[in-house]
């Protein structure tokens, strides 16, 4: 029987190309080897009759020293098993004559009931003393035959088997041995095989134990399976089974294929380049790769704003638990979540580390560490993609052509593949997701934009997964409806920093150094976050510690940065050159490469562009060699990458080189001809020999600062950073040899400087004048944040005298800080609507933001609205009370919890409204904007508030329905009596108690008055009372929430105290404010200051000869105000947990004197 019949039909579709599935029909049957098992065996014992002269058995043999089976034509049909196992198809040459028989009818026992035949001339491998070993001790006249001719033709063969059949019985044991070891082996892997038969190819190739548990085997191990798995394959198809040998096949296929694809992308990935790449210093992935800050979460909102400013925004964010996702659990479905997730989009910033992600995960799945019920994992670069703009394939052809260790299927819906889509912000295909045909076929060929959509869409291939990495910006260019999960990669928190110079730099004593002086840095700290900016100031601080031993970092950006050009350059000049590395660094060459990579820098800037092709350099006048050389000498600033089969790419290392670049470009061109790139028209050169004055600089420098205020998303923010920065002489110095003109004159800084401030003045957005404030910091000029830091310190600062520079000034401060972001207390800066509305940046980048009792109304609330329908909205707690918004403000305020609360990003958990003059009606807008939204609003106060019974029941049924989060509604007390506008709401009659008052006070006017007697009072002994501080304490303990006022002369403590506070003996710890019982506002005619635990704190502010006082026992709030007008101004708030019950009390000193009210 032919064997290598056509069996198209036994082959499931897709796997080999039609057409190729009798791969093996021109094969003679005659080449087919024959093995026998079991009784097919023992019927073919008698000698072979085939030929010698034919082709069958030449030059096959079984090589248990090199453990294979092969012949220099190896069948086609197990040339997949040998690849599976790794092995090599070319055998050594047979060296047995064709003429002799010392091959025929030779027997190997794997069992004693079991034997296979093996054919002439597939023995002459074994030794000569070996040949003649018996089955029996008897042989047969065959086998005499065979022995008496092989030793005529060599004597010395003959003695050697004669001297072995001495030794039978010895070699008989060692075999039975042997014959066991066989047997075990056989049935193991036998049983192996029925397994993998028994599951379905993507089982085999992804978890199956012949495809996944072997994978760390050696090449010895593999080879012994391989001949097993040929063996088997011919054995099923000599007892007719040739559907299970295919299948037997197209499994060991699959799992080769998954083995070449993973062993390619290792090479591929192992390896990361620091330094000169094409110099040759690699670094392995493993061993430098720090773990990333990644996010689960992002919006689907899309920001184009400037990078920097969204690294400056998701800095401010307050710290909090977010859902942080590990690297190896990107594909895994998160917690909650019961939905397949089938596309992940990964967002961040450029240098923020995406790429590096993508390449650890590939990685860490092609060494078998993580992700391996993923068969294969295909990592595609939108930069190679690009380049298939004008051609078309299918998305198998597609596979192939990026993959060909895959060509061999066709078909791969029955893998779980992932797709990881790399850099969709450079994608340059016509991605149009609502007029593209819809594709279906995996096989059909059409452009490759059309190909990526409908795998997107999930109309190709719907079982595949997908990974896609962005920059924010161009996250909207695939539908929402696409992405199954957002995720952020942040770059590195402040552990991961460390981590990452500890692991650049080896030697623990220098990566400490180092580290300390990355922390004193403040002024760069945000940029840290960004692995690039860490790998930049690491490059630059070797070079400085190596030679010259600075133990400062370069404080500002355009110094770095310097500098760090300044190392490439002495690179180039000692590696490609050949100089000494006390050399000048700069040459005419690199002058001129410097000056032509500045130039493509600004005008692809300026169009928008950070990947270039070979048209693009063309377009800006530079030669396409001289940028590869331009890569090779600068690869740290200027790469070239090629795809796995297509042409170049350049592009600059992180957008702020090429900003930077831009920037010095620009500087360049100014300095030497007077004109000003920033300007649409340009001058004749006659004018601008005229203009180069210093006038012309100031306007130079001014228009630029215009420029960057212009741009509505940030774009020129760096840019201005870098351009103002290089015209100090400081810098400019340290570029000499590249800048042959002198810096500004320290008159035109000047003149800068005053400009900046007089539009930090203005009112700009928070975000440009944040960026304002750097620019100060690149000129050098920190005076007026240095001016509100010391106010602050100081407690100084006085919100009513602040200017308008003065309070962007405190809003840098404040968001640049670690503190206060946490929690904002407005009443720390002012308690007036002013304030709240110069703050409300603050606001909105903090965790919980207090804003009780700070006189807001309606206007707040409305820009409240627009703060809680952001997208970028941190606030997880929310606390109006005590603010008179009345129902006016909560419609307000409704309108942006309905956008905010529609958003998936929003984190709003606890709203306090408590004593807002709420009534029925406010309480309706509230109740009808969460019903519309259901979230994650766990806790809801509106206490003190006029809510009916009807209102108060439709909000408690809410609270226990199901599909509310809510967990916690405070809706008592209730009454017409909480609709008094203020804190007066909550007074609270004071009585003194006379048990308590120490005999050198006076009580009149019915124990309202009490003053300092100049004489000692009768009072009776009294337990209670105060027998040396002139103190006294109120009758009834206060709950709840209280107020009250008094009217003082002189020097007097107004306090609230525990019952239990000292008073029998002279110290310190009995006096109010000096212990950790009481809390003491210190009133003078001078001065007021706050007390606690003898803690003083001064207070500045006018004074006022009547104070108020707040307590809100259950929520740990004290706050004292000074009365004018009707109008409480607040002096100071204690936020605690009161332990015990709290009184009243006051100390007063000689002629003073307290009126309660």
């Amino acid at each position: 029987m032919d064997h290598c019949e056509n069996r198209e039909e036994d082959v499931p579709d897709g796997f080999w190309k039609p057409g190729q599935t009798d791969r093996f029909e021109h094969l003679s049957a005659t080449n087919r080897s024959l093995v026998y098992s079991g009784s097919a065996a023992e019927e073919q014992l008698e000698p072979s009759c085939v030929s010698f002269k034919s082709c069958w058995s030449s030059d096959r043999y079984i090589d248990f020293k090199q453990r294979r089976t092969t012949s220099e034509r190896d069948d086609p049909r197990t040339l997949s098993a040998k690849r599976f196992y790794g092995r090599s198809a070319d055998p050594e040459p047979s060296q047995a004559s064709q003429a002799s028989h010392r091959s025929s009818d030779r027997y190997i026992h794997f069992k004693k009931q079991k034997r296979v035949k093996l054919e002439k001339h597939e023995t002459s491998w074994i030794p000569s003393q070996w040949k003649c070993l018996q089955e029996n001790p008897k042989p047969s006249k065959e086998k005499r035959d065979c022995i008496s001719e092989s030793s005529s033709q060599q004597s010395s063969e003959v003695s050697s088997c004669q001297s072995t059949q001495q030794h039978q019985t010895e070699l008989d044991s060692i075999f039975v041995e042997l014959e066991e070891k066989f047997g075990t082996f056989v049935k193991n892997e036998l049983q192996t095989i029925k397994m993998v038969l028994s599951a379905d190819v993507a089982e085999c190739a992804g978890s199956g134990k012949v495809g996944d548990e072997r994978m760390c085997e050696n090449k010895d191990q593999r080879s012994n399976r391989e001949a097993l798995v040929n063996i088997t394959v011919r054995f099923l198809r000599e007892i007719g089974q040739d559907k299970l040998a295919d299948r037997l096949q197209k499994k060991t296929l699959a799992a080769v294929c998954q083995r070449e694809v993973k062993s390619r992308l290792k090479q591929k990935f192992e390896y990361v380049f620091e330094g000169i790449a094409k110099a040759g210093n690699p670094a392995l992935l493993n061993q430098i790769y720090t773990e990333l800050y990644i996010t689960e979460g992002g919006t689907g909102a899309v920001s184009d704003e400037h990078e920097v400013r969204q690294i400056e925004t998701a800095s401010r964010k307050a710290a909090r638990p977010e859902t942080t996702i590990r690297q190896e659990d990107i594909f895994k479905l998160p917690p909650g979540r019961h939905e397949p997730i089938r596309t992940v989009m990964t967002k961040g910033v450029a240098g923020i580390g995406k790429k590096l992600l993508t390449q650890k995960v590939v990685l860490d799945w092609a060494e078998d560490k993580a992700n391996q019920n993923i068969h294969f994992m295909l990592p595609f670069t939108f930069r190679e993609l690009n380049l298939l703009k004008e051609k078309t394939f299918s998305l198998v052809e597609l596979v192939h052509h990026f993959f060909t260790e895959t060509k061999e299927i066709w078909s791969f819906e029955e893998f779980q593949v992932v797709f990881i889509l790399i850099g969709l912000d450079e994608c340059r295909l016509p991605l149009d997701f609502h007029n593209t045909q819809i594709l279906t076929d995996p096989g059909k060929s059409t452009s490759v934009d059309v190909v990526l959509i409908n795998l997107i869409k999930g109309n190709l291939l719907p079982s595949a997964r997908l990974w896609i990495t962005t920059r924010p910006a161009a996250a909207n260019q695939i539908p929402p409806a696409c992405v199954g999960m957002v995720t952020e990669v942040r770059g590195f928190t402040d552990p991961q920093k460390e981590e990452y110079f500890r692991k650049r730099f080896r030697d623990e004593e220098q990566a400490s150094r180092i580290i300390s002086l990355i922390k004193s840095s403040r002024s760069l700290h945000i940029m840290y976050q960004i692995p690039v900016f860490c790998w930049i100031t690491a490059t630059v601080l070797e070079d400085m510690l190596k030679t010259r031993q600075q133990e400062v970092v370069p404080n500002t950006l355009t110094e770095m940065y310097i500098h760090f050009l300044v190392v490439q350059i002495k690179v180039k000049k000692v590696k490609y050159d050949g100089g000494a590395e006390t050399d000048p660094p700069w040459s005419p060459e690199s002058r001129k490469m410097i000056e032509s990579l500045g130039k493509l820098a600004f005008d692809q800037l300026e169009k928008g562009n950070l990947i270039f092709y070979e048209s693009d350099l063309t377009e800006c006048g530079i030669d396409v060699r001289a940028a590869s050389v331009h890569s090779g000498v600068f690869t740290q600033i200027f790469k070239e990458e090629r795809g796995l089969y297509q042409d170049k790419v350049f592009f600059f290392v992180h957008l702020s080189v090429q900003e930077f670049l831009a920037a010095l470009h620009v500087h360049l061109t100014f300095s030497k001809s007077g004109v000003n790139l920033l300007e649409e028209q340009q001058t004749t050169s006659q004018e601008s020999k005229t203009r180069k004055s210093e006038s012309a600089e100031i306007l130079f420098y001014q228009s630029a600062v215009d420029k960057a205020l212009q741009s509505p998303n940030g774009h020129r923010d760096l840019f201005l950073r870098f351009l103002l920065g290089l015209s100090l002489q400081t810098n400019q110095t340290l570029l000499r040899g590249l800048l042959t003109q002198t810096g500004s004159s320290s008159q035109t800084n000047q003149k800068t400087i005053q400009y900046i401030k007089e539009k930090i003045s203005e009112n700009q957005s928070t975000e440009k004048s944040i960026n304002l404030f750097h620019c100060l910091n690149e000129l050098n000029d920190v005076s007026l944040v240095e001016e509100i830091k010391q106010s602050l310190s100081s407690g100084s600062l006085s919100a009513e005298s602040l200017s308008p520079a003065q309070w962007s000034a405190l809003v840098f401060i404040l968001l640049s800080s670690d503190q206060d972001l946490d929690v904002f207390d407005l009443k720390k800066y002012s308690n007036s609507e002013e304030a709240f509305l110069k703050l409300l940046p603050v606001v909105k980048a903090s965790n919980k933001a207090i804003l009780s009792g700070c006189n807001l109304a309606e206007k707040s609330c409305e820009a409240l609205s627009l703060v809680l329908g952001s997208h970028f909205c941190n606030l997880t707690e929310l606390d109006l009370s005590n603010n008179d918004v009345e129902d006016s403000g909560v419609k307000q305020l409704c309108l942006g919890l309905n956008d905010g609360l529609k958003n998936a990003h929003c984190e709003l958990e606890t709203l306090r409204l408590s004593g807002c003059q709420i009534t029925d009606e406010g309480c309706g807008s509230l109740v009808l904007a969460l019903d519309e939204n259901l979230t994650r609003l766990k806790k809801l106060d509106l206490s003190y508030n006029h809510l009916g019974e009807g209102r108060r029941a439709s909000l408690t049924s809410r609270r226990d329905d199901p599909n509310w989060s809510l967990e916690i509604l405070e809706v008592e007390p209730a009454g017409q009596r909480w609709l008094t506008p203020g804190l007066r709401k909550y007074s609270h009659q004071l009585t003194i108690d006379a048990d308590t008052v120490s005999r050198k006070l006076k009580l009149s006017h019915n124990n309202q008055m009490v003053a300092h007697g100049e004489e000692l009072q009768t009072y009776t002994d009294h337990p209670d009372r105060f027998d040396v501080k002139p103190q006294l304490l109120c009758k009834t303990g206060l709950t709840g929430r209280c107020y009250w006022e008094v009217e003082w002369k002189g020097r007097v403590d107004v306090s609230v105290s525990y019952g239990g506070v000292n008073r029998k003996r002279e110290s310190l710890g009995c006096m109010f404010g000096q212990n950790d019982h009481s809390w003491s506002l210190r009133c003078s005619d001078s001065s007021f200051s706050v007390w606690h635990n003898n803690k003083k704190e001064p207070i500045i502010s006018s004074v006022s000869h009547r104070v108020a006082v707040y307590v809100d026992c259950p929520a740990g709030i004290l706050s004292f105000y000074k009365v004018s007008s009707d109008s409480l101004i607040h002096l100071h708030t204690f936020n605690t947990t009161f332990t015990e019950t709290l009184y009243p009390g006051f100390m007063l000193k000689p002629a003073s004197s307290v009126c309660l009210h």
